[in-house]
């Protein structure tokens, strides 16, 4: 296996990983967009009408002194309903504009080559996880750090998918699916030439 190559900022357009970040505005919204859309809406809970019971009146409505009750299930009650609770089909989706996820992307590749984090290297592997692991090692990543792989789509071969698999701090992922919760989250990005190349067709062109 080749030795892994230093960060080589001279090596990467521009365009993508050398522009202006006058704040981190963008940034966070596109990494709320991220987070926001993958959340699922699984909470529920039931209303009055659905919880099991208090179909008999609790007391008789009149000459006990007490409040006027019709079930034991009214949401004021220790097991009763639930008022306004998350009914399972909450949309928490939020809407960012291509151009704007694009231009957010390039900012957190830009402060990822500012900070070193990005290697420019190919990975050689047969689908044996001990290479990917030796690759790491060889590169003095610390033994925690999370590593983002990007590859170009023909290089996510079942051979790197198998021996990255088994890697709980690696995430291979094809160089158009870059985003920036991905970037943000990663201690270090092995990214490969043929991914730089698809990364820079893919954001280069998208005006600010």
């Amino acid at each position: 296996m080749a030795e892994p190559t230093k960060p080589a900022k001279a090596t990467l357009p521009t365009g993508v990983f050398a522009v202006e970040v006058p704040n981190h505005e963008l940034l966070k919204l596109a990494y709320d967009s991220f987070l926001a859309n993958s959340r699922q809406a699984s909470a529920t809970t039931l209303q009055r009408g659905e919880v099991r019971g208090g179909g008999k009146k609790p007391w008789k409505q009149k000459g006990t002194g007490r409040a006027r009750f019709g079930s034991s299930r009214n949401p004021i009650w220790r097991g009763g309903g639930v008022v306004f609770g998350p009914r399972g089909n909450e949309n928490y989706t939020k809407r960012l504009s291509t151009t704007s996820k694009r231009v957010a992307v390039r900012q957190a590749l830009t402060l990822a080559n500012q900070a070193n984090k990005i290697i420019v290297d190919a990975i050689k592997t047969t689908g044996k996880t001990s290479e990917v692991a030796k690759y790491f090692e060889d590169s003095k990543f610390h033994p925690k750090a999370k590593v983002l792989i990007v590859v170009d789509e023909s290089e996510k071969t079942p051979a790197l998918m198998r021996a990255t698999n088994n890697i709980g701090n690696a995430l291979l992922i094809r160089a158009t699916y870059l985003s920036v919760f991905y970037i943000l989250n990663s201690d270090k990005i092995v990214i490969s030439p043929k991914a730089v190349a698809a990364v820079e067709k893919w954001l280069a062109k998208e005006e600010a």
